[in-house]
């Protein structure tokens, strides 16, 4: 009875924390100083849209607080994909989104700056960036989608499961890619590892032969005196 149990609430759990983990890319404050460049990695599967909803604020010293930054302030945006190549190399202004999708899966970094467009660049300013990453399922506006196409709550509810579905697929194949890779690293390693194993007890072998014939030698010197 409670192995039946374990199974009818196994499945379930796990899709849920599947779901909780999918379509997650988080949020970061970041504190930079103009030109000052700010990169983090974000692990992404193949084929994912990204939209990184942001805004920037100025540090203000007679206030001693932060407020949104002018209009001459520009967000710099930079997104290379695990081959290092580049997705993404835009400016922005001060507040509002960018948008890239995955081309390939693993690690994917992400670089942020804020430069002013002024001749009289603010000396010494901080500044701070609030980022929130969406990704995935999660980028998709469903109350937008149900008042455009007329969907019904049981419509747009089936079609967000798809969706889920879909994205519980790519985080398993970014999952087994992940174990082949890993696979592959180890074996790679350990192959390694062997031949300097070999290699070392060759080297003390050749070792073991030339002391020995440099003592047979020495002996052999010693009895002809």
């Amino acid at each position: 009875m409670e192995q039946s149990a374990s199974h009818r609430y196994g499945l379930p759990l796990l899709l849920g924390q599947l779901l909780a983990l999918m379509g997650h890319g988080g949020a970061f404050y970041l504190e930079v100083r103009e030109l000052e460049e700010k990169c983090f990695i974000q692990e992404i599967p193949d084929g994912t849209v990204v939209i990184g909803n942001y805004k920037t604020e100025l540090y203000d010293p007679a206030m001693e607080k932060y407020q949104p930054s002018p209009q001459w302030i520009n967000l710099f945006v930079f997104v290379k994909d695990p081959e290092n190549k580049n997705l993404l190399a835009r400016q922005y202004g001060p507040r509002g989104s960018f948008t890239f999708t995955s081309q390939s899966p693993g690690e994917h970094q992400i670089c942020l700056h804020l430069e002013s467009i002024r001749f009289a660049l603010f000396y010494d300013g901080k500044l701070a960036i609030h980022l929130d990453m969406q990704l995935g399922e999660h980028t998709n506006d469903y109350a937008e989608f149900a008042a455009k196409d007329k969907l019904t709550q049981l419509h747009l509810r089936l079609q967000q499961l798809v969706e889920q579905v879909e994205l519980i697929q790519k985080e398993q194949e970014y999952q087994r890619w992940r174990e082949e890779r890993f696979r592959q690293t180890s074996e790679s390693t350990n192959q390694q590892v062997l031949w300097w194993s070999i290699l070392q007890t060759l080297i003390l072998v050749a070792t073991g032969v030339w002391q020995m014939r440099h003592l047979k030698s020495f002996f052999k010197a010693k009895k002809l005196v």
